[in-house]
């Protein structure tokens, strides 16, 4: 009987133990959950090769648009002034060769992007034209008062889509991955160009940019589209916000991927609509 009360009473300390252990060992339901990162959070996924759709505005992406011709851009006065100072020859003798491939310009060229995660808070784009990088910080500003780049200082979140009315479906709530929108704004850029005609953009410029996924998957055609709307705001050279739109399709890997210097062709002889 002894034997069978100490063998129960290390039975009972056993369990106990062990019990205690995976109390130990597993997080209470209620206990607090670390937060999810950026790149954990993500409400649609951008990461992969993608190429430009250009099936608007060719004649400013495909060529270099004669000087002046700033259709569709609401410049004020100061802006078109500063446009007609553009001197392709000048610029590459001063090495401004890539004015035309800074944050405001560079998404509306003909180009292919290679987006991916550099860290859990930071989204990279690559482009190959002009063999660009941007950083997309979800976690604050990292200009430190130095001088403005090329590319600038570019702050992103994610956004919901929450779609309460109509027929669409139902998204929203902290789950990742249920739809949304990447808002990304850019501040501290260096003066660049929004075509490669020296229409220009001031160091006041402010980039904010919305990048949206699209699924489209009908029997014998499955296609990814990225879709980027983009609003500049420049107090120096616009009358208004300069808005436009970029379509990029989906690429099932790098194979085309071909990285290329900047560069800027010689005027088209297009007459601008600026001329008389």
């Amino acid at each position: 009987m002894r034997k069978i009360s100490a063998i129960v009473v290390l039975l009972l300390t056993a369990l106990g133990l062990g019990a205690s252990f995976v109390s130990a060992q597993s997080p209470r339901p209620d206990a607090p959950q670390s937060p999810l990162t950026p790149k954990q959070a993500a409400v649609i996924d951008l990461t992969g090769y993608w190429v430009s759709i250009v099936d608007e505005d060719w004649r400013w992406k495909m060529v270099t648009p004669a000087k002046l011709d700033f259709v569709s851009i609401p410049y004020n006065k100061a802006g078109i002034a500063e446009g007609a100072k553009w001197d392709l020859d000048k610029d590459n003798a001063d090495g401004n060769q890539c004015r035309a491939y800074g944050a405001a310009g560079l998404m509306r060229m003909p180009t292919r992007l290679h987006i991916f995660w550099a860290d859990d808070n930071t989204l990279q784009v690559d482009s190959d034209a002009g063999t660009q990088t941007r950083l997309f910080h979800f976690d604050g500003p990292k200009w430190n008062g130095g001088e403005p780049t090329l590319q600038g200082d570019s702050v992103a979140k994610w956004e919901k889509q929450i779609q309460t009315r109509g027929f669409a479906p139902k998204f929203g709530g902290s789950a990742p991955g249920k739809g949304g929108t990447l808002h990304v704004v850019t501040t501290h850029m260096k003066p660049g160009y929004y075509r490669k005609n020296g229409a220009p953009y001031s160091g006041d410029a402010v980039l904010i940019e919305y990048f949206d996924r699209t699924e489209l998957d009908v029997p014998g055609y499955v296609k990814t589209y990225l879709a980027l709307t983009t609003v500049v705001q420049d107090p120096k050279y616009l009358n208004d916000q300069f808005i436009t739109s970029e379509q990029f399709l989906k690429e099932p890997d790098g194979t085309k991927w071909h990285p290329t210097p900047c560069y800027t062709d010689k005027p088209s002889r297009l007459k601008s609509a600026a001329e008389p």
